[in-house]
Order: C-alpha cells, then structure tokens, then sequence
C-alpha cells in the first residue's frame, strides 16, 4: 500500500455497504477506468429539477472545469457526489467500484473523496502547520492529534503540502495571519493531506487577488498531476488557465463539453450562459 492510499476503517455494521456498485444503466457510457461515473441523475427539490438526467464522466488523474449560471446544479451534483443529497434517479460509481448513492457522507470521506467549499475554514488560532497537521488522516479523534508523534511519512506529506500549497515560508504564522487567498491554499492543503483520490474544489479563486489566482493555476495543476480535480469556478479567465476539459451546466444537464475555446464558441452555450 503507497502512502497515498485511502484506507476504509468501519464499522462491520456499514461494510456492507462498500460492496461494489451495480450499473443500472450502461448506454450512455460506461463506468469502466473511471474516478467518477454519473449517469442519469436526476434530483428535484419540490418539483423543481436541480439535475435532470445528469451524466458525466471524469477520468483517473484528470483536471475538470464545470461552469454554468447560478441554478444549473452546480452545487447539488458535488452535493450527489459527496452523500449530502440523494438523486431521486440515476448511477453515481466512484472508482469503478462502489454506488455513492448508497452510502453516507463519512464513509464516502473515507473512499477518497475530498470537498472544499467556497468560503475557507481554517483554525485561525493555530499555526499554519499545526491545520496541516490536524487534517492528516491517520491522526483520528482528540486524544489521538493531542498525543500521536509525527513519523517520518507524515512529514513527508506534510512537506509535499507545503511545496505545493506555496505556504512553506508561513508554517509557523498563525492561520489568522494569512490573507484570503492563502487561507484558500491552506484549505487546499489541509484536504491534501488526507491524500483524497478525487477533489471537488468549489470557486477556489473567489475573492482572490490577479496574482493569487495565477498562482492558484499552477498549484491546481501541480495537485492534478497526483489527484483527480474538479473546479467549479465562474471565473472564465481562471478556467481559460488551466487549460483542461471544460463542461458547461444548463438546467441540470450538460449543455457543452470541450476546451474553453469551443465551449465559448457553442451557439447555445453562447445564448444561455455568456448572454451574447
């Protein structure tokens, strides 16, 4: 087992529910050497549809862009993805291998999927490194993260952290101290240290000065080259950037899919999303 490996320890009472996924539809696509399959899912909030027949596929060890206006589902598929809604239809397979839709959010936390949302949440009367340090997955429970010695392949992690969070010179500074963006990369940082196999990033770059944001580019993709990524983000400069597959919401379906700049040029998405 490498150290990033995500290790399942629950109860023998919920095992049984990590018992490999079921396709219940397989002609839209196929789920076969996927991180994440959705097909068909659909949620409706007193009879309106947040996602209406939704299918998307990511592949292991890709960076994705979703963009889209405010009401395209957006937010409910990540809530899917993470246990926080159930779909009222559909297939939701994480790694080819277990149903998101019958399991809760914590054991789906502990197959290796990581969420950040938008505003950050730091523990700003500790140091940058102690938040670091407290998000370490194997240091479970208070008395555990009180007493438990870092060996030296936590250190390990937490170095890499570091370096790619950009916040190595800051690990002694209180958390409070940091300015908004820094405080998104060390959120960044405290979920790359539980080594998540898949990332959903939620508007990473909102309130962020022009440099923070360039700077964030760089450290996402440096993240993409271990992890699967996915951003939903509203700034199109920043989604230009990172230079990935871009899917476009609408009306809780997919309206286009492809690099920005033929995401830009799509007449419909032209219509509904960029307003022109």
């Amino acid at each position: 087992m490498s150290e990033g490996d995500v290790v399942i320890d629950l109860p023998l009472s919920q095992r049984g529910a990590l018992r490999p996924a079921s396709r219940a539809r397989t002609d839209v696509v196929q789920a076969k050497d996927t991180i994440l399959y959705l097909d068909g899912v659909t949620v409706s909030f007193d009879g309106f549809r947040a996602l209406n027949a939704l299918s998307l596929v990511i592949e292991p060890g890709e960076l994705r862009a979703i963009i889209g206006p405010n009401g395209a589902g957006k937010t409910t598929m990540m809530d899917v993805v993470t246990g926080n809604t159930r779909p009222d239809e559909g297939t939701v397979i994480f790694n080819d291998a277990y149903d998101l839709t019958r399991l809760d959010e914590a054991e789906i936390a502990n197959l290796g999927i990581g969420r950040k949302f938008q505003k950050p949440t730091v523990f700003e009367n500790l140091t940058v490194f102690d938040n670091i340090e407290l998000s370490l997955k194997n240091l479970r429970g208070a008395f555990d993260t009180l007493f438990a010695r870092l060996g030296a392949d936590d250190r390990r992690r937490i170095d890499r952290v570091f370096e790619i969070v950009r916040l190595g010179d800051r690990r002694g500074d209180m958390a409070g101290s940091l300015s908004h963006g820094q405080k998104q990369w060390l959120e960044i940082g405290m979920l790359l240290s539980q080594g998540p196999e898949l990332m959903l990033l939620d508007e990473p770059v909102a309130g962020m000065t022009d440099a923070e944001t360039e700077q964030t580019v760089s450290l996402l993709r440096d993240i993409a080259r271990e992890h699967s990524v996915v951003v939903v983000e509203h700034d199109m400069e920043f989604v230009r950037n990172l230079d990935c597959r871009v899917t476009v919401l609408h009306e809780g379906s997919v309206l286009a899919e492809g690099n920005m700049d033929s995401v830009q040029q799509n007449r419909k998405v032209i219509e509904v999303y960029l307003g022109r």
